[in-house]
């Protein structure tokens, strides 16, 4: 998202390596915690296989918090307890990597 010429203005670049899927499960524990979202594992194993694994698709440190903050807004849209549903993720997860279409009802 940013050129070349932007960079060269940052002085201080340190590279941050991408997590595993055992660290990506472990930061989206923590961002749930934290954000009151019951951590519910198999609705972070559908996200992972649906949204990584068949997308080939690396891990990202910012993507659990990114995530969850727009499934936690597709929740109180609609009334609902903030909770880890098919069709939360689905929602968050097509509208935050624009794989597709959006289906909010």
């Amino acid at each position: 998202i940013v050129d070349d010429a932007f960079l060269r203005r940052i002085p201080f670049k340190i590279h941050i390596a991408d997590p595993d899927e055992t660290a990506f499960r472990k930061i989206f524990a923590g961002v749930a915690d934290r954000m009151g979202i019951p951590n519910d594992q198999e609705a972070v194993d559908y996200l992972i296989d649906k949204f990584y694994r068949q997308q080939s698709r690396p891990f990202r440190n910012c993507q659990p918090r990114d995530i969850l903050f727009l499934v936690d807004n597709f929740c109180k849209l609609h009334s609902k307890p903030s909770r880890l549903s098919i069709k939360a993720i689905d929602v968050a997860a097509e509208n935050y990597f624009g794989d597709g279409d959006i289906h909010a009802g």
